[in-house]
């Protein structure tokens, strides 16, 4: 989707604290924040503005350069030595407006200028680029703390250890597996989670490895014993990969206590032989993503001969998925989506949908049914600012009459024998994973069409697909790649024409093309 975060809304006002000495200035900026939709928290000395600091934790901070009892640069200082977890914006307000006074401000902390008297209108744009700053920063704060409480509730114990065996980082599930509190084991060697005899035999094996010795465990998982802090001998799952950061040789284990974890075995050894191809075929990591993606991708809806498609990443792994099948009652459903970013992180987005899909399709399940499900799955499970785009399709060649849902994407097109459009459909509701399901998210249109017709459906990346010099492909383009051209060679038609031109600059998104016929029916 390229633009990530398009549509999150940013808070409807920031509590600004003030710190203005002069009666005047202070109820003018006082009175101009309020009409700005902002709070303000008034200090009328440099001890006050501290205080206000530490009590009432403001969103941004607003400081007269000139103070009876602290100047600003001093007072900007002193609240940056107090480390918070989130950045807390401070502007300068100042008669002085020497460049030197300017860089001091800067030097000492500050993140912008405003000289008085100041004007309202650049207040208010500064305070916008601010708040839409620390909208930023709020979301990348909650996806790291998302982040670090997924690797601390990870069942498996997670170690990693550098050349010489050390370890230098772990995850809270070894205290529950080993006894060993993370902070314990840091600074510790591997070995102390090894019994004999192969805490004696381990000596060495990665410093062997690195100086070109054959793998002896590095790349290859199986099964081993462990050793609790109280001494007791365990078995468990253990596999163990290398990663290089900067200069820098680390391995990380991956250890599982199997002692209650039999009805688990089944799904255990069909990962680890995922696991064993990856390590024997010394692949990147991302390959067994590859073929996880790629297995939810493939499936057999999508060789149906009434349907042609083509998809072109941006990066290795591609943000836009399609999928197609057919219910028992032989209505053809298909689904064209696109997940915000690009990469590995967009196209595991697209998998509840697939999944979704591909188990409520064939059963005939109404197509705001399926909408409903894959929104509601979405909401409960994608971070902040994530979200998927789709057109959903229903198909009924007996009566000549289909269902579709468009929620973000480009308009679909319905052609007509000549490659004409008969009809468009536009998005008419929000991507999926944003709101709640409701009677209005899951809501459908439906259509119907005369003599032989087709349905095209694309993501957005196919119209803002820009040549070298910036000019986008456009629907214009789009639709002289249609007109006249047979519906067998459509698809390919789109494809030569986004090809000419994009010439050898390459598309800065997921592309991806979906054609549908819809056959004349009796």
């Amino acid at each position: 989707m390229g633009s990530e975060g398009a549509i999150i809304a940013e808070p409807a006002g920031m509590r600004i604290l003030i710190l203005d000495e002069d009666p005047f200035d202070r109820r003018i900026l006082e009175d101009s924040l309020r009409r700005l939709g902002h709070t303000a928290i008034i200090a009328r000395n440099a001890s006050e503005a501290l205080e206000a600091f530490a009590r009432d934790r403001p969103d941004l901070i607003i400081l007269d350069i000139v103070s009876s009892d602290l100047d600003g640069y001093e007072l900007a200082r002193r609240i940056r030595a107090e480390r918070r977890e989130r950045w807390t914006p401070i502007i300068f307000l100042s008669a002085l407006d020497r460049e030197e006074d300017i860089i001091a401000g800067f030097e000492a902390g500050g993140d912008d200028f405003i000289g008085k008297p100041f004007n309202i209108a650049l207040l208010d744009a500064k305070l916008r680029s601010l708040q839409h700053a620390l909208n930023l920063q709020r979301q990348a704060y909650v996806a790291l703390k998302r982040v670090r409480a997924l690797s601390d509730n990870v069942l498996d114990a997670i170690v990693t250890i550098d050349a010489k065996e050390t370890i230098v980082a772990a995850n809270s599930s070894c205290e529950r597996i080993f006894g060993w509190k993370p902070s314990e084991l840091i600074g510790r060697n591997l070995r102390v989670l090894m019994p004999e005899p192969f805490r004696s035999q381990h000596a060495g094996h990665v410093a062997h490895y690195v100086h070109g010795g054959a793998a002896r465990i590095i790349g290859i998982g199986r099964e081993s014993l462990a050793q609790h802090k109280d001494g007791t001998i365990f078995p468990i799952d253990l596999g163990v990969s290398e990663v290089r950061v900067d200069d820098e040789r680390l391995f990380i284990g991956i250890m599982r206590d199997i002692r209650e974890r039999k009805e688990a075995e089944r799904k255990l050894l069909e990962n680890a032989e995922l696991l064993q191809r990856y390590h024997d075929e010394a692949e990147a990591e991302g390959e067994l993503a590859r073929s996880l993606i790629d297995r939810q991708l493939r499936r057999p809806g999508l060789d149906d001969p009434q349907l042609r498609y083509w998809l072109m990443p941006a990066r290795n792994f591609s943000g836009d998925v399609v999928a197609a099948a057919r219910s028992a009652e032989g209505r053809r459903y298909a689904l064209l989506a696109d997940a915000t970013g690009h990469g590995l992180t967009a196209a595991i987005s697209t998998l509840p949908v697939l999944s979704l899909f591909y188990s409520m399709a064939p059963t005939n399940a109404s197509l705001g049914e399926i909408v409903g499900e894959i929104n509601a799955q979405l909401c409960q499970s994608m971070p902040a600012g994530r979200f998927v785009a789709a057109v959903l399709v229903c198909i009924d060649e007996a009566s000549g009459e289909g269902e579709i849902w468009n929620g973000g994407l480009p308009e679909a097109l319905l052609l007509d024998s000549g490659g004409r459009v008969q009809f468009r459909f536009t998005s008419q509701r929000t991507p999926l994973g944003i709101i709640d399901s409701d009677e209005w998210v899951c809501k459908t249109q439906r259509f119907a069409w005369a003599g032989d017709a087709q349905l095209l459906l694309c993501s957005d990346g196919l119209l803002e697909a820009t040549d070298a010099s910036g000019d986008p492909f456009g629907q214009g383009r789009l639709l002289s790649a249609l007109l006249g051209i047979p519906p067998e060679q459509r698809a390919n038609s789109v494809r030569a024409a986004l090809a000419r031109h994009l010439g050898d600059h390459p598309a800065h998104d997921d592309v991806s093309l979906f054609v549908l016929d819809c056959p004349r029916h009796n």
